[in-house]
């Protein structure tokens, strides 16, 4: 105990020394969370819309004016003509333009079935098809509004969203971006270890040292655990104080969560630094590693929606399963049955990581 002590000690101060490993520490993991928080979201707001009314009646005003009084959209831009509105799309000054015809008033005050056109800007599909729903809801609810007797016969829908009342896009991101952010950290910080020894010419040392391997990895498994635990309590804390994201989940479960994710992270970490000799291929490693992770984790987009054969890569892919549980933990009180069903396979991940790394790690002391 008392080497391995020394070992982790040294360690911690080789982090907190090094200039370059403070700066990863510190500065990009909170710049990530709050540009990350804002910028990775698909709500489309202050958008611009456009607007070609052949009308001009009543009822086409009343639509024009809700449309631009809803909080989604920045600015109606008026056209005159289909010339006006090709170029508005082609410039891309707007996503979508709404093209009312001239027999639309006629149609509404005959009680006859009156549509309006829609135009969207396919370059920006996802959003197009967001501001879409916004213009079609907002049609509905004035033609509900025109026609109250068809809107009974009809029936009505009543619509609840689980675990995310208002539909908050930010209650998404934050709990993922705990994910991706420790990952990133950790995988930086971990795949510097072994290499930054090789570069200092310390390396050698280690191999003539008492100390065992197993000592030596876990020594340097002790500094990239710690600041994943802190980041992770960091980012918790803010994700419910500055954005008030909702914690409904067991903390003791999201910290062994946390402990196994990391330690898979760790196992990562510590292959690619066994296998850099310099710094800077270290650096490039863990950013080979880092891309994958994040893409095939379910954060960008779905696992459904990747191809099968991507479907089962993802298996391997620790983020994958702490992000459920980080999401599951946030938002709906996920019960511990279901932590350890994602838990188990990450436990895996983390102990055929670890080992391939301590084979590796032996393999170049020899």
């Amino acid at each position: 105990m008392r080497r391995l002590r020394a070992m982790i000690v040294k360690e911690i101060w080789a982090v907190l020394r090094d200039p370059k490993t403070r700066i990863v520490l510190i500065v990009p993991p909170f710049l990530q969370l709050f540009i990350f928080a804002f910028a990775t979201t698909l709500d489309v707001k202050n958008a611009e819309l456009a607007v070609l009314d052949r009308s001009g009646g009543r009822t086409a005003v009343e639509l024009v004016q809700r449309i631009e009084g809803s909080p989604n959209i920045h600015r109606v831009r008026r056209l005159a003509s289909e010339a006006d509105l090709a170029d508005a799309i082609d410039d891309q000054h707007v996503i979508a333009a709404l093209v009312i015809p001239e027999g639309f008033d006629r149609d509404v005050a005959a009680g006859r079935p009156a549509g309006v056109g829609l135009v969207l800007d396919g370059r920006r599909s996802n959003a197009a098809q967001i501001l879409a729903g916004y213009v079609q809801q907002i049609a509905a609810d004035l033609g509900g509004e025109l026609k109250p007797q068809v809107t009974k016969v009809a029936g009505s829908s009543e619509v609840t969203a689980w675990y995310n009342p208002a539909l908050d896009y930010i209650w998404f991101t934050l709990p993922s971006l705990i994910a991706i952010i420790v990952s990133v950290a950790g995988l930086a910080i971990t795949s510097q270890t072994v290499a930054r020894e090789r570069e200092l010419g310390t390396f050698d040392q280690l191999m003539v040292s008492p100390l065992r391997v197993h000592e030596i990895l876990m020594g340097k498994m002790v500094p990239p655990l710690l600041v994943g635990t802190l980041n992770g309590t960091l980012y918790m804390v803010a994700a419910r104080v500055v954005f008030g994201v909702p914690f409904t989940g067991s903390l003791l479960l999201f910290y062994l969560s946390l402990l196994v994710y990391m330690l898979a992270l760790i196992g990562v970490g510590m292959l690619v630094s066994a296998a850099s000799q310099t710094q800077q291929q270290a650096f490039l490693g863990s950013f080979l590693a880092t891309t994958p992770l994040i893409l095939l984790s379910g954060y960008a987009s779905p696992i459904d929606n990747m191809p099968g054969w991507l479907q089962i890569v993802t298996y391997a892919d620790p983020a994958r399963y702490f992000l459920v549980i980080v999401q599951g933990l946030f938002l709906k009180a996920m019960p511990a049955s279901a932590v350890f069903g994602q838990l188990w396979p990450l436990a895996l991940i983390a102990c055929l990581t670890l080992t391939a790394a301590a084979w590796l790690f032996r393999a170049r002391m020899e």
